[in-house]
This record gives C-alpha cells, sequence and structure tokens, in this order.
C-alpha cells in the first residue's frame, strides 16, 4: 500500500517539483495545499501518513499549521521545507513537532531519504 502524501507550498511549481519525485517513487499525493490554513484542513479531510510543508506561506504559515496540526493529531508526521537561511525558523519547526526538514532547491535523494525515515 502506497503512502498518503499532502503537499505544501504556496508555489504551484514546487509542488509539481515535490508531487514528480513523490509519485515516481511510489507515493500517493492525496492532496495540495498553498497555505498552512488549507493545510489544516485538508489534513482533516484526508488524513495523509505524511506532510511535507513549506515554512514561508501567505496567510498562514508552515510554523503556525505544524502546531495546530500537532495539536489535533500528536502522531502527525511533517517535513518542512525551507529556503537556504532560514536555520532558525527550521529549528523551531523541529520544537514544533517536524520529524526533518529539506531545503530548497529540492534533491529528489534528500526528499525521499527525509520522507522514508519519517515513515519508518
Amino acid at each position: 500500500m502506497s503512502h498518503k502524501v499532502l503537499l505544501v507550498d504556496d508555489a504551484a511549481f514546487m509542488r509539481m517539483m515535490l508531487k514528480d519525485i513523490l509519485s515516481n517513487n511510489g507515493y500517493q499525493i492525496v492532496g495540495e495545499a498553498e497555505n498552512g490554513a488549507v493545510a489544516i484542513e485538508k489534513y482533516a479531510e484526508l488524513k495523509p501518513d505524511i506532510v511535507i510543508m513549506d515554512i514561508t506561506m501567505p496567510e498562514m504559515d508552515g510554523l503556525q499549521a505544524i502546531k495546530e496540526i500537532k495539536a489535533k493529531d500528536p502522531q502527525a508526521k511533517v517535513i518542512m521545507c525551507s529556503a537556504m537561511g532560514q536555520q532558525g525558523m527550521v529549528i523551531e519547526a523541529i520544537q514544533s513537532g517536524a520529524k526533518d526538514f529539506v531545503v530548497k532547491p529540492f534533491q529528489p535523494d534528500r526528499v525521499l531519504e527525509a520522507v522514508g525515515k519519517a515513515l519508518k
């Protein structure tokens, strides 16, 4: 059975890149969201096995979203994505319960390694 993934990023091309990397490696993309508020709704609705979420997004950022998702589902598995130089935010994300983080631009091997590890 393939794992269900929710992709959260305000940039459609980033979601597309992740979708290609993951679906080519047997993961099922069950939903996409362009900000944290939508991500929270979709998480509740779709119950994905893992969420890959950008930190910096309009309306509600990934840090706020992970806190709300973890509050509702402490078992939630979330991997954060960040651009270079967002170390402070990455540390906050890990403290908020993120399993791992992946730096943009995405390296497919690193994305797959992070997801595989988080789902173990």
